[in-house]
């Protein structure tokens, strides 16, 4: 009996080695630092990205694997003996990452099936829906049923963030430049929400400590999680968000991961999101 396997992109924020336990291929991206190209995870790691980013004065930007990239792990997992794929993207709305898969897919269709979806999401909320995907596959489920059920649970999956600053999401054009002005004028700590695939304000606290409280709460207070992550982009009060989580009781064990080069980049150091899927 054949499988199918799970392949994503490097936004998803999981670690290797849950990318590994799982059987989960991420195709990476590329980070940007002026002139200088580096491939996400193989010339650069989520530390030396904090470093540089820290340390250094060049706003990283980033770059969608070519749809070769994308050709060769389908290519991979029809040589593995495979008989589908399903490949889980960043948001459309953020990167063209989702139209490269979906070129190398069709460029493959005459030798794999392979289902692309638009996560409509980034960081551990993509990644989250790679896991149950995964899940899925090993437990022998069809392409055909896990794509209709990553379809539902999309739906299900949210993710909300703080931000030191807007000014990485106002320059690298991820957000609008109004948000921005008004933030920096009345010094709000915004906290952000991925919706509808895009990046928008979804509240304005006065502190950073009410914008952490208030971030939590958007977790505490959903209802039901079926499955809750954390991703630390460098922020140095991270133990302070994870206290204030301590009361959430997930189906599955909390993840907390590093904010990784791809979304880090974009929303610059300093950043905690907070990823959940409510139960059904």
């Amino acid at each position: 009996m054949g499988t199918v396997r799970v392949v994503t992109d490097s936004a998803c924020d999981l670690t290797a080695g849950q990318a590994d336990e799982h059987g989960i291929v991420v195709v990476p991206l590329t980070i940007r630092f002026g002139s200088e190209e580096l491939v996400d995870r193989d010339q650069l790691s989520t530390k030396e990205f904090w470093d540089r980013v820290m340390t250094g004065n060049t706003m990283p930007a980033t770059a969608a694997p070519s749809p070769g990239a994308f050709r060769q792990a389908f290519e991979d997992a029809a040589d593995g003996g495979a008989d589908g794929v399903l490949c889980i993207n960043l948001s459309s709305e953020l990167s063209a990452t989702y139209q490269s898969a979906v070129a190398a897919a069709d460029s493959v269709a005459e030798r794999i099936p392979v289902s692309v979806l638009d996560s409509r999401t980034v960081t551990l909320g993509q990644g989250l829906l790679v896991l149950a995907a995964a899940e899925l596959a090993a437990a022998g489920h069809p392409l055909s049923e896990i794509t209709a059920q990553l379809d539902e649970l999309q739906r299900r999956t949210h993710v909300f963030g703080v931000v030191a600053s807007l000014d990485f999401l106002r320059k690298g054009g991820r957000i609008g430049g109004a948000a921005h002005l008004v933030g920096s004028l009345l010094s709000i700590k915004p906290v952000i929400e991925v919706r509808g695939g895009v990046v928008a304000v979804e509240s304005k606290q006065r502190t950073r400590a009410r914008s952490l409280q208030y971030l939590a709460g958007k977790a505490l207070g959903a209802g039901r999680l079926e499955r809750l992550a954390v991703a630390n982009g460098a922020a140095q009060d991270i133990d302070e968000v994870l206290q204030l989580l301590a009361g959430a009781t997930p189906v599955h064990e909390l993840i907390v991961s590093d904010l990784g080069p791809v979304v880090g980049s974009h929303t610059g150091p300093g950043t905690v999101g907070v990823c959940f899927q409510l139960a059904p």
